[in-house]
């Protein structure tokens, strides 16, 4: 199979850890016999270095072009003084607008050994599997908004916006998702205070009549927040809008013991994009320490999402399982005593087990 993705190192450690992603997706194009085809692009600041655009033609052009599209991550210091059309971030947030990719897949898995790395007690943190479900294209990252006034006394707002169908697709996402997996779906929303999220509940419990083997419940987004916390080994799949996706999803990062687990995807639009949910890390990056499990991970999602490739996205997650249990830890896993391998050895660490898991099985 022709697998043809465009890669978006961008920023910081991006670079790094999309290196290494690429790297095991090499291992198995090469172990499954597929033909792996890489373009690589500027995004982010990288972009504005290149061609004062965060989202060159040129890249938007290859993206769509391509089967999927991989991103290391965008922004940094470096940028901040840019005006806001012209910020790193706005370039990613065209891009998912460009491929119009409605619907993040947010896993956040407390893997087995690594229960110690969460800041909860074992026991609550053991067996966590949670998959967040965020819509991604509207809200408040996509609604109107503005700065007005003089200097002094200006006043700025931003509108948190949705209809209908956007509501229903990103519902019936969720819906889908949780049939596959535990058939439970939590709807978070703020629907004591919120228009968007009043609306955000009827239409979700409406659509939710379609999936009568789905238990779908709701919570606000502050009990939901505590909840994570307190319980995050009863959570199935969770759905909610933009922003609260956002903030959700980090917390689940931060609960299973770091964001440089944690994979993303990006899909329903024209090619899906893949991402891991950590940003930039300027203060880490060339440095060759920063974790590439969570790109190398949104490389598997990648394989399944957009090609179908179930058999050769399970090798990789396996694999990344097999590496953690033998011990290697690159420096954010770390505990005390610890010898940390750098984000390079990591990368060909995964890519070698692959190799051996797809032998063991033949």
């Amino acid at each position: 199979m022709r697998i043809n993705i465009t890669t978006l190192p961008g920023d910081g450690i991006g670079p790094e850890v999309t290196a290494q992603a690429v790297t095991v997706l090499r291992s198995v194009a090469e172990v499954f016999g597929h033909t792996l085809e890489i373009t690589e692009q500027n995004i982010g600041g990288a972009g504005l270095v290149a061609s004062q655009d965060p989202l060159p033609p040129d890249t938007i052009h290859s993206c769509l072009a391509s089967g999927a599209v991989l991103l290391g991550a965008v922004g940094g210091p470096a940028f901040d003084h840019y005006p806001a059309n012209l910020r790193p971030e706005t370039g990613l947030l065209r891009l998912r607008n460009e491929l119009g990719v409605f619907a993040n897949l947010r896993p956040a898995i407390c893997l087995p050994g690594l229960e110690s790395l969460s800041p909860l007690r074992p026991d609550l943190v053991r067996g966590t599997d949670v998959m967040i479900v965020r819509e991604l294209l509207g809200g408040l990252y996509f609604g109107k908004r503005s700065t007005e006034g003089p200097l002094g006394s200006r006043r700025a707002f931003d509108t948190m916006a949705y209809s209908e169908p956007e509501i229903e697709r990103i519902a019936r996402v969720g819906l889908e998702v949780a049939k596959g997996r535990r058939k439970k779906l939590l709807s978070v929303d703020k629907a004591n205070v919120l228009d968007s999220s009043r609306l955000w509940r009827e239409v979700v419990t409406r659509v939710g009549k379609e999936f009568p083997d789905v238990e779908l419940s709701h919570m606000y987004v502050d009990s939901a927040a505590m909840a994570l916390v307190s319980r995050p080994n009863r959570f199935d799949v969770m759905v909610t809008e933009n922003m609260f996706g956002d903030i959700l999803s980090d917390q689940a990062g931060a609960v299973v013991g770091s964001l440089g687990l944690l994979p993303s995807a990006s899909i329903g639009g024209k090619v899906g994009l893949y991402e891991p949910i950590h940003g930039s890390a300027p203060d880490i990056a060339g440095q060759d320490v920063a974790n590439p499990l969570g790109a190398i991970l949104s490389g598997a999602m990648l394989l399944r999402h957009s090609f179908q490739l179930e058999a050769e996205a399970a090798a990789v997650e396996s694999a990344v399982r097999e590496v953690l249990s033998a011990g290697h830890r690159t420096r954010d896993l770390a505990e005390k005593g610890d010898s940390p391998v750098n984000t390079h050895k990591m990368g060909h660490l995964v890519a070698a087990q692959v190799e051996r898991t797809r032998t063991a099985t033949i």
